[in-house]
């Protein structure tokens, strides 16, 4: 397993993460997972063994129980391990108990501690964007948190590309410590990241750690346009994202990943899995797995090396719309694009019938 510099931190972490929203599988996860201590104490030994040594829940996860369960199966090993957790989402009706809010931020992380069984946590996320409390509060109480040795590093998820650039700038300009990643969706088939996100998140510094990219489920292999998702799974559980805008782009996707996988003798999930790790400006990835096989399954991935005609096909497959102001700058100003985003843009010119 490589390691890897979150963001300008001098944090290394593992580019695979094992997520834990199959931890638990209670208070509305069900369709998640249901991975108990015992199967979460072995998941983390095989992690472990494989040279993935960050671990990364959330609050929300199971309303706390998959915290819980993480704790456990770390405890007597936190020497060894990185933990990351997140606060954002309401739990309830109460008005001051969600949000990126001094009051909620505070609060969340003694719980979270708590139910990890830990004196501090590695990385701690603001879980989505929260547009009603000032930006100088989040940062100012994120930083007052690393001074009281409560956490070590913060980042941000789901935000859009100016508001992480107006959080980052604004920290930065005013000697705080900024965030150092931001945990976004991206995958095969969902890339919209490529317009704003994932060039920002260089630009700035700022690490992109993907979460899901398997999205959600939806490229597990067992799903395509002749097979209904089983009832095991999440897409089959009830599971409510993601939105998908275009049922044919993604069996689209399915097809190209299909075809990549019976090249390496491999999984539909292990294909997508190498080519999200290999992209440009992509940093770690959050994998997940249901139990011990699907882990394992998973963990290997890692060792499959993509060519650059199979990189092609599944990219061509789900190319994003080149939007404005994408198809005017690739049009009249793909010289000026900064490296970051010159990727993308060569590829709308290819949309777009554009030559070199």
């Amino acid at each position: 397993m490589d390691y890897i510099n979150l963001g300008k931190s001098g944090l290394r972490v593992p580019k695979y993460i094992l997520g834990t929203i199959p931890f638990s599988g209670t208070n509305g996860f069900e369709a998640a997972g249901n991975v108990q201590e015992n199967t979460a104490n072995r998941m983390v030994d095989m992690s472990i063994d494989a040279g993935i040594n960050m671990f990364d829940t959330a609050n929300l996860y199971s309303k706390g129980n998959a915290e819980k369960v993480l704790g456990a199966a770390i405890r007597g090993k936190r020497d060894k391990v990185l933990i990351s957790s997140k606060t954002g989402f309401p739990f309830d009706s109460h008005p001051n108990e969600r949000g990126a809010s001094r009051n909620n931020l505070m609060k969340s992380i003694d719980e979270s501690l708590e139910r990890l069984g830990t004196d501090y946590i590695d990385l701690y996320f603001v879980h989505l964007w929260d547009g009603q409390t000032p930006v100088e509060e989040t940062v100012e109480t994120m930083n007052d948190l690393i001074k009281a040795g409560k956490i070590r590093h913060w980042g941000v998820s789901n935000y859009s590309g100016w508001a992480l650039a107006k959080t980052h700038t604004f920290a930065e300009q005013n000697g705080k410590i900024p965030p150092v990643t931001q945990q976004i969706y991206y995958t095969p088939e969902a890339r919209e990241s490529e317009y704003e996100l994932l060039p920002a998140g260089t630009e700035l510094g700022v690490s992109s750690m993907i979460w899901s990219p398997l999205g959600e489920g939806l490229l597990n292999g067992k799903i395509g346009r002749d097979k209904e998702a089983p009832e095991d799974t999440r897409q089959g559980g009830g599971w409510p994202e993601p939105w998908i805008y275009d049922q044919e782009r993604l069996y689209t996707v399915i097809d190209a990943l299909e075809e990549v996988a019976a090249n390496h003798n491999a999984t539909v999930p292990q294909i997508a899995y190498a080519w999200v790790r290999d992209r440009p400006n992509v940093g770690p990835i959050v994998i997940a797995a249901r139990n011990e096989q699907q882990l394992e399954e998973n963990i290997a991935s890692y060792k499959i090396k993509l060519k650059r005609d199979e990189h092609d096909l599944i990219e061509a497959a789900a190319r994003p719309a080149p939007f404005y102001p994408h198809w005017h700058r690739a049009m009249s100003g793909p010289d000026q694009a900064s490296p970051s985003e010159q990727v993308y843009l060569d590829a709308y010119k290819k949309t777009m019938g554009i030559k070199k």
